[in-house]
């Protein structure tokens, strides 16, 4: 849950440091810190508690000068947001560096161990076990790499970690243990890079190779060598990886949210874009070309947060348009328990960032047991799609934002496709019906375009309602898991407790919490089930509640017994959902900027779980 980079070469390691930890702050954000290494002197080390705009304040007072360093912005997982506790940590002598993303978790034992070696630790963290051990076994005469070596061999849990050493300060040798997040280098003319994430290093080169779980890396400024844990050399290539995979910045917005929820129309274009015919009303996707459907007897679809919402609708479809059953599965109680997954088992994983730590544990395990599987990720080359038999990249394009928006509805179209996919294997759509599935899907960006089209409301309905405490967000059949997800993007990023509720709950407990000082967000597009949550909205008003519906346009009795009204475009009843994600996002956003929250990076939170 933390960002790591890395650099040798020949220009000032501590800007490039500076820029990429910049791009990697959406991985955490609660301290920062850096150390620089120059002809074999020892190294230079800056660490703030705080933003990186912190760290850049005690960079332009100090005099850094060195052409390799690594840096690391840190999510707490062990000690507190402080400057002891902040990357990069050291050993005794203080001639090791390391940075490190992830969990060391038999830490305890280690520390313990050490200590009675006679290390002494400046720290709370389970990180600084790993610099002092490696500078035990540079003790027992190993050298630096075969102690780093020794080092990950001895560590439990998943973790990735950077070292440098004051005696070979042009090199840095990096690991990865399990699903602690990538590890990607890039080469760029006699300048090398390593970090967490592509955007780091996509300004500098697109000339890149990816490190995997149980792999070892020592690069300089002109090359890299490969190696297994247990340290045998193993060869590696270089690929070239679209520069469109990093972000030119806000814009003309305020922030990264509000730009991409307004990316939305464009950015499921590009979904759409390759995979669907509008002149001929037929769908083509080539990454499931190879796919047989035929002796799949069941789906199960598993996600964590965002993800897991876009699998509750996603299983709505599937179950319609191909009449297969299918489950939705939380990843981290699926990965605990000894779920019945055969080699006629679907696994259809939803992980935008492509390392959610849980998700590819769950994938793990599913492999294992022969299901087949399928995996919904935004970016090429992650380590999900490396697990899963078939990929389909959302192409969302780049999200900084922590709270997702786009590869949200993206993530809901690429699954409307699949849905669509898996009835065409199975022979569950007639060609009639395949049409007016994609006919309707061809309004989509342009019905998005109408809901932002205009935003005012929002700042209208924030001030009515940013005062509240608590929220509950109602929705039935289809639309019960964006009153899930609408909930959950209220408390990420305003504070504000909220909860997300079949409305046929309701009156199974919830309905005691109901008064004055509960709104209620009810989203009740026409359909079949529009009547039975009129009725639901009905017992609410009874109770005091304010409520804020959202409805179909040309609904003019909901005025009645709301107190707010959204009203957006009519679409199919199968699209709804995805229409219906764009005002709580907005809702919530607008909410959030009149508490003055930090929208883009809310406290506790991280864009990437990559640990548990």
């Amino acid at each position: 849950m933390c960002g790591i980079i890395g650099y040798t070469g020949n220009k000032p390691a501590k800007d490039i440091i500076l820029s990429g930890l910049s791009r990697l702050e959406y991985r955490g954000y609660d301290s920062s810190g850096m150390a620089i290494y120059n002809n074999g002197s020892y190294p230079k080390i800056l660490k703030s508690a705080g933003k990186i705009s912190e760290l850049a304040d005690l960079i332009s007072e100090s005099n850094l000068e060195g052409t390799t360093g690594i840096g690391h912005t840190r999510w707490a997982t062990h000690g507190p947001p402080t400057k002891d506790n902040a990357h990069p940590h050291q050993d005794c002598s203080e001639e090791i560096s390391i940075v490190h993303n992830g969990i060391v978790e038999n830490f305890k034992e280690l520390k313990t161990d050490l200590e009675n070696k006679g290390h002494t630790f400046e720290s709370d963290t389970d990180t600084e076990c790993i610099p002092h051990l490696i500078e035990q076994y540079l003790k027992d005469g190993d050298d630096f790499l075969e102690s780093v070596r020794k080092t990950a061999k001895a560590l439990q849990g998943a973790n990735a970690i950077l070292a440098v050493h004051k005696n070979n300060p042009d090199t840095i040798v990096a690991f990865r243990l399990g699903y602690a997040g990538g590890l990607v280098i890039g080469n760029a003319n006699e300048e090398m890079l390593i970090a967490s994430d592509l955007p780091a290093i996509t300004p500098y080169t697109n000339n890149v190779t990816y490190i995997e779980p149980g792999e070892i890396a020592a690069i300089n400024a002109t090359s890299a060598s490969f190696y297994s844990i247990d340290g045998k050399s193993i060869s590696k290539k270089f690929v070239i990886t679209p520069r469109n995979q990093i972000d030119s910045g806000k814009g003309r917005y305020r922030h990264y949210m509000l730009k991409e929820i307004n990316q939305q129309p464009e950015s499921i274009m590009q979904t759409l874009s390759g995979r669907v015919s509008f002149n001929n009303l037929t769908i083509d996707l080539p990454e499931l070309s190879d796919f047989n459907a035929d002796k799949i007897n069941r789906v199960v679809i598993i996600g964590m947060g965002t993800s897991l919402h876009a699998a509750m609708v996603a299983r709505y479809w599937i179950e319609s348009f191909a009449k297969i059953p299918t489950e939705i599965d939380n990843s981290s109680e699926f990965r605990y328990r000894d779920p019945l997954v055969d080699d006629k088992t679907l696994i259809v994983s939803i992980c935008q960032s492509g390392e959610t730590a849980d998700t590819l544990a769950a994938m793990e395990l599913a492999r294992n047991k022969g299901a087949q599987q399928i995996t919904l990720c935004n970016y090429e080359n992650t380590q999900s799609t490396r697990i899963a038999d078939y990929s389909m990249q959302i192409k969302a394009g780049p999200e900084i934002a922590v709270a997702a928006s786009k590869t949200f509805t993206c993530s809901l179209v690429l699954l409307y496709l699949l849905a669509i996919e898996l009835g065409v294997k199975l022979n569950r759509l007639t060609t009639k019906e395949i049409q007016n599935k994609i006919s309707e899907l061809s309004k989509l960006p342009d019905l998005i375009g109408q809901i932002l089209y205009d935003p005012n409301q929002y700042d209208e309905l924030a001030k009515s309602l940013s005062h509240y405490h608590n929220f509950l967000f109602l929705g039935r059949g289809i639309n019960h898991p964006i009153a899930m997800e609408g909930a959950l993007k209220l408390k990420e990023i305003s504070y504000i407790h909220a909860e997300g509720y079949p409305a046929g709950e309701m009156k199974h407990g919830p309905i005691s919490l109901i008064d004055e000082n509960m709104p209620v967000v009810a989203i009740a597009p026409s359909s079949d089930l529009y009547e039975k949550m009129e009725s639901n909205i009905n017992e609410c008003k009874a109770r005091g509640a304010p409520i804020l519906s959202v409805v179909t346009e040309g609904n003019d009795t909901i005025s009645n017994i709301s107190d707010h009204c959204i009203y957006l475009p009519e679409s199919s009843h199968e699209l709804s959902p995805i229409l219906n994600s764009l005002p709580l996002q907005l809702l919530s956003y607008h909410i959030a900027v009149t508490r003055g929250c930090d929208v883009d990076q809310p406290r506790n939170l991280a864009k990437s779980v990559t640990v548990e």
